[in-house]
């Protein structure tokens, strides 16, 4: 029988997933650490589980994402402009590269045991404090007549760095939207627009992340869910993809304003303090073998 408690964590999860997979904290750790606590799974439990609670919070990219994502569906269909089709080759190459790298990564890191996890937070903590600087440097720059970057911009060697460092996220600890949003800041691209360019590649990394999850990971994944009642599952789910909308709408409209230096500085700090809380507490300490 479903309990008032299985209900309680089922929400922790539900809303520690939406608020992690947006900030730069690392999704995959925060769910590996409180499933683990929570639910007493292993860590190769854990991480698989971490991987699979994407479903919410892919769902709401979508729904979000949906005007972009038809314009892709009308480039398939020799129908899209000539941004439709940049932007089609911009997701196309993207992915790509982030299942070159990041596939082999998740298969290697499924069976790590006593990993730094607090060190990528750090490093990322550190770039997006960088970036803070960076942005504010920019709209200096702006206002004396000098051009920040759109996407039209972006190279085609830019695509491929922006899906090799997805790719990397694969590993625990480290933050898929915060490692994107950062590359594409470092590369002078206006703040708003390279949040919607890291979501939006997202949606397809989550979706082939899921996919690998099931095949490779599939008895890990079975044992992680037995933690969790069917119920409490769909509910973990439906709470990270509601939180998810919101999170995504105000992140990206923040970017878009003044305030967005505070926003990255604010972020920063917040990946860095996570990240060394972490360092102190190495995953093995906290998720059984």
């Amino acid at each position: 029988m479903f309990s008032i408690l299985q209900l309680v964590y089922s929400v922790i999860i539900g809303v520690v997933q939406a608020v992690s997979e947006w900030l730069p904290i690392s999704s995959k750790t925060q769910i590996l650490l409180a499933s683990a606590y929570l639910f007493h799974m292993t860590y190769s439990e854990a991480y698989a589980f971490g991987l699979f609670m994407e479903i919410g919070t892919t769902f709401a990219a979508i729904v979000y994402f949906r005007k972009e994502l038809l314009s892709l569906l009308r480039v398939l269909a020799l129908k899209g402009s000539a941004h439709e089709k940049s932007l089609f080759t911009y997701v196309f190459i993207a992915t790509l590269m982030t299942g070159i790298i990041g596939a082999p990564l998740y298969l290697a890191a499924s069976s790590f045991k006593n990993i730094p996890l607090g060190a990528p937070m750090m490093i990322i903590g550190l770039v997006l404090i960088a970036d803070a600087f960076l942005i504010r440097h920019s709209r200096m720059k702006q206002r004396e007549g000098s051009n920040i970057r759109t996407f039209e911009s972006l190279k085609f060697k830019d695509y491929l760095i922006i899906g090799a460092v997805q790719g990397i996220a694969a590993l625990p600890g480290v933050s898929r939207s915060g490692i994107t949003t950062s590359t594409l800041l470092l590369m002078k691209i206006e703040p708003d627009e390279a949040f919607r360019l890291s979501f939006l590649i997202g949606i397809f990394a989550a979706i082939a992340a899921f996919g690998l999850t099931l095949i490779a990971s599939h008895h890990s994944v079975s044992a992680a869910l037995s933690s969790m009642s069917l119920t409490g599952l769909v509910i973990a789910i439906i709470v990270s993809a509601i939180m998810s909308l919101f999170i995504i709408d105000f992140l990206i409209k923040i970017a878009g304003r003044s305030k967005i230096v505070y926003l990255a500085a604010a972020l920063g700090i917040i990946a860095f303090a996570s990240g060394a809380i972490l360092m102190f507490t190495p995953a093995a300490s906290l998720v059984g073998a």
